[in-house]
């Protein structure tokens, strides 16, 4: 669990397991306890190379809301149950399973295949992917990656789509520190209540609107549930809730930039008046927009007053391209197990490590680890939730796919 993370654990675990089908591993790490594994299969030179993203840590899990033990590993009717199975430990060992089968198989790839289970995804304070791009790139290097955040399958309108992640929004969040001055709480009249003041921007926040794109992903993505390529971007939602209110649960958060208040500091004390109060929101970006443009927005919406607007870390917006042969790989094995379906475009909502890779080497970066198991609307309902659970059909899917994508890539020269 992250904090406090000790992915060491989970990553001698994984070499021990893989160095014993004869991959190569090393594991790298900025402080003893938080180790990175990296598993490789070389290449021969002359082919793309691709790597298998994924993060060994997870959320915190209370077991008083769970009907089994959430580290148990617990298997019931052929699911999974516990903490990370779906994110992300079920697509952790299926990576694992699919590199040691390959040299089971005596895989002589054309590019190097490389595993990266790394550490500190789910809180980033830099002792995973961040550091390995910067710290060890050549190490996770590749001109291709598959990691989380789609592959779902989805039955809408009676058409049935794989999504995959060809994009993140960014995570730009932001804080307000309004200011006032503070009195006894029994004698409000003359104090100036900073909490009272942060209220009312706060609810200025909630009635934000912003008029819906249809970019890259959100496009295609549209126009393939409805089956309609002329939609307006004012008519997307209805459209879709016609075809069904899942779809419009899909492709709603990434129709445009959301900003949500999360968090609220102010007095210590019941009966002290504030004099200060910081407002924390999460707020996520479409790709190719920028914090500036977003605080303009934000500062028009406020208005004037009595508060200082502090921009925290931005991270993510980043996307990569469609026409590849990664994502011929993904149709190629969609064709393969469920001719019938299709894969479609998605921005993810929240964001992933892809953005390291992408930004770092200008990886062709998607998430993609297909499900027809569990149903979608059940699977997104249990990420980071009580009752994490992944079935095993679902584990073996994955290990196929990711067998066929590194033949696909790896297993052929340029």
């Amino acid at each position: 669990m992250n904090p406090p993370g000790n992915e060491t654990r989970a990553a001698e675990l994984l070499r021990d397991y893989v160095e014993s089908h004869g991959v190569a591993c090393e594991l790298y790490a900025k402080v003893p306890e938080r180790a990175n594994l990296v598993a490789r299969i070389p290449g021969r030179g002359d082919g793309p190379s691709l790597v298998l993203l994924s993060h060994t840590d997870t959320v915190l899990a209370d077991p008083a809301e769970w009907q089994v033990d959430p580290w148990s590993g617990e298997v019931r009717d052929g699911v999974v149950w516990g903490r990370g199975a779906l994110d992300m430990k079920g697509q952790v060992a299926a990576s694992a399973v699919a590199m040691a089968s390959l040299a089971r198989d005596g895989f002589e790839p054309a590019g190097d295949l490389i595993f990266a289970a790394t550490a500190d995804e789910e809180v980033g304070e830099d002792f995973g992917l961040s550091w390995l791009c910067r710290d060890h790139p050549d190490a996770v290097r590749a001109d291709y990656a598959l990691n989380e955040g789609a592959g779902e399958r989805y039955v809408l309108g009676g058409r049935a789509f794989y999504t995959c992640a060809s994009a993140e929004k960014m995570s730009a969040p932001f804080r307000l520190r309004v200011r006032g001055r503070s009195g006894h709480a029994s004698m409000p009249a003359i104090a100036d209540n900073a909490l009272v003041k942060a209220a009312r921007l706060i609810e200025r926040l909630g009635e934000l609107h912003f008029e819906p794109e249809l970019g890259p992903e959100t496009g295609p993505l549209v126009a393939a549930i409805t089956g309609d390529d002329s939609i307006e971007p004012r008519d997307a939602l209805a459209r879709l809730a016609a075809v069904d209110p899942l779809a419009v649960e899909l492709v709603e958060p990434s129709l445009s930039m959301t900003v949500s208040p999360t968090m609220i500091e102010a007095s210590k004390k019941r009966n002290v008046i504030p004099a200060s109060c910081v407002v924390t929101v999460d707020r996520r970006l479409l790709p190719g927009r920028t914090p500036e443009e977003a605080e303009a927005i934000v500062r028009e919406a406020l208005g004037p007053g009595d508060y200082e607007y502090e921009l925290e870390e931005a991270q993510g917006g980043t996307r990569s391209a469609l026409d590849t042969p990664l994502w011929d790989a993904v149709e190629s094995f969609l064709a393969e197990v469920d001719p019938d379906a299709r894969v479609v475009p998605m921005c993810v909502a929240g964001f992933t490590d892809s953005h390291w890779v992408r930004e770092a080497f200008g990886t062709v970066a998607y998430g993609f680890f297909p499900a027809r198991a569990l149903d979608a609307e059940t699977s997104a309902r249990l990420v980071h939730s009580a009752d994490e659970r992944v079935p095993v059909d679902d584990l073996e899917l994955g290990v196929r796919f990711f067998r066929h994508a590194a033949e696909r890539i790896c297993g052929v020269p340029r």
